[in-house]
């Protein structure tokens, strides 16, 4: 074929694509155990589940060589080490890695691949990659599949389908190659924040391992293993010109950050790095010694990271009747939400804002309804004194963060609680967080992500949590230190949830005029 031909490229091309694939290039698998169990502890802290996981994967290799790759999903949130325990589980292995990031693909040809019919057509990811890495097993890592678009150019999630198939990618077609490749020895690993917003389909065929976020101690305890050593090689430092005492470590990670994750943490260890580098140059171009190492006080930090914005402030916030703290799960993990609610008088209309979903709605009028129909037995009054809570007043139900939309039917313990403060006039304990689902009947139902929720409210320095009885199960997962911090009520309906809210239970034995008087003090 002459060389001038418009066919003469574009064939080329696709011969060089077809000789340069793996098709039969393959590396040895490393299936050490023990190498691979210190190789995971020395990489990573904590994260033991996931730990459990390769180590098992890696047992069954040693017994079944023929075994085919699980299709493994991380998912937890933003800063936990899901990309990096991926490196660590292709180093374990000895195999070659590829990341393959995901966020925002909305095109089946970047899976796929593009007919050689069309101008400027080219093969998808998946092959690209494993021309790439020049092998046919590596361990390829498919980055925030969560966050795939979709658009008039197909859905790259359904193409994903086969890819992530074990019984059909054993003969995957990209369209350019227009020939089937073997994928099964490639092991993947996809990472997300959330599996709300992965197809059923898609999400059907990965195993699905949760990566929670890291209590204060895990955070303090990685910060001296491997974020202080990073970030003072990364800024040209050694160990003999800074110190960063436990102390000072504890102060960021309380008042500067408030995450699951540690990447907030390891950018204010950057900014501590960054400030002592400029006072060692300043000294250098002065020419007088400085006394080293130069260890960074709690004092200190006010003037490299600025004002604290991670004050506590759950105490402070209730402080009056009305105010219940509860517990959600977003896809950065666990958080705090608080619910308050005030009445004027009107004629029984509830009002609702802060961005609130259908779910969360209902919840709300759930709540109203179980209170009006127990409100005798709770001593619940309405503003003029009557045993009707909603006669003759109006509700006001908020959701601070209003910018933020909310949503579940978690919440529903934590209105029924902030609308009883309401009606009776007295204070929620300060030191009290809770979650669960509420029925018509007056039942706490179970829901999800307790461990996140219950670590964020150990961040904030909540004292008590009262979950629904059936989560009871889930509070094995919890680290020895904050089950030992905490204190748990476990509830089966709403009074067992009131009593446990309330000081001296509710209705307490005190009397309005006492509660009055706290209220004042």
């Amino acid at each position: 074929m002459s060389q001038s031909m418009p066919e003469y490229a574009r064939t080329r091309n696709y011969l060089d694509l077809m000789i340069e694939l793996p098709w039969s290039n393959n590396t040895k698998d490393s299936l050490d155990i023990q190498a691979a169990r210190t190789l995971l502890d020395n990489d990573h802290y904590a994260m033991e589940k996931l730990k459990r996981r390769v180590l098992e994967y890696l047992a069954v290799r040693q017994l079944k060589d023929s075994l085919k790759d699980p299709i493994l999903c991380f998912v937890g949130p933003p800063g936990v080490g899901k990309t990096s325990v991926g490196r660590s589980i292709a180093k374990c292995l000895r195999r070659e890695f590829h990341c393959i990031a995901l966020a925002g693909v909305c095109d089946q040809s970047d899976i796929r691949g593009h007919r050689r019919t069309y101008v400027g057509s080219m093969p998808g990811r998946i092959i690209n990659g494993l021309k790439t890495v020049a092998v046919n097993n590596p361990v390829f890592l498919l980055d925030e599949v969560d966050k795939l678009g979709m658009s008039w150019q197909g859905d790259p999630a359904a193409a994903l389908l086969e890819v992530l198939d074990p019984e059909q990618n054993h003969s995957f077609t990209d369209h350019y190659l227009n020939v089937t490749f073997d994928l099964s020895q490639v092991l993947f690993i996809a990472t997300a924040n959330t599996t709300a917003t992965i197809p059923t389909a898609l999400l059907d065929r990965m195993e699905v391992v949760w990566v929670p976020g890291y209590t204060q101690e895990e955070k303090l305890e990685i910060s001296n293993r491997h974020l202080i050593p990073h970030q003072l090689e990364h800024h040209g430092l050694s160990p003999q010109q800074l110190r960063i005492p436990p102390k000072t470590t504890n102060d960021i990670i309380n008042r500067y950050t408030r995450e699951a994750g540690v990447r907030s943490l390891e950018r204010n260890i950057g900014a501590v790095c960054r400030a002592v580098a400029v006072k060692i140059a300043e000294v250098k171009a002065a020419s007088p010694k400085l006394a080293m190492p130069i260890v960074i006080k709690n004092r200190d930090l006010k003037d490299i990271l600025g004002i604290p914005f991670c004050d506590r402030e759950v105490s402070e916030r209730l402080t009056l009747p009305g105010v219940a703290l509860g517990l959600v799960w977003t896809y950065l993990g666990g958080e705090i939400l608080f619910v308050e609610a005030s009445r004027t008088e009107g004629e029984g209309k509830l009002t609702l804002t802060g961005q609130l979903g259908n779910v969360m709605k209902e919840s709300a009028h759930l709540a109203i309804s179980w209170l009006r129909a127990n409100s005798k037995h709770y001593k619940l009054t309405n503003m003029t004194g009557g045993s009707d809570p909603m006669e003759g007043t109006d509700i006001h139900l908020h959701f601070p963060t209003g910018a933020v939309t909310k949503n579940g039917p978690s919440a529903g313990v934590t209105i029924v609680t902030c609308l009883a403060s309401l009606f009776s006039g007295r204070l929620v304990r300060s030191d009290v967080a809770m979650t669960g689902e509420i029925t018509l009947r007056g039942s706490v139902l179970p829901v999800g992500c307790i461990k996140d929720k219950v670590l964020a409210a150990h961040r904030a320095g909540v004292k008590r949590v009262i979950l629904p009885r059936r989560n009871e199960k889930d509070l094995d997962e919890l680290p020895l230190k904050v089950r030992y911090d905490l204190d748990f009520v476990t509830a089966d309906d709403l009074d067992q949830v009131l009593n446990a809210a309330f000081d001296g239970g509710f209705p307490g034995k005190e009397k309005k005029q006492e509660a009055k008087q706290q209220i004042k003090q």
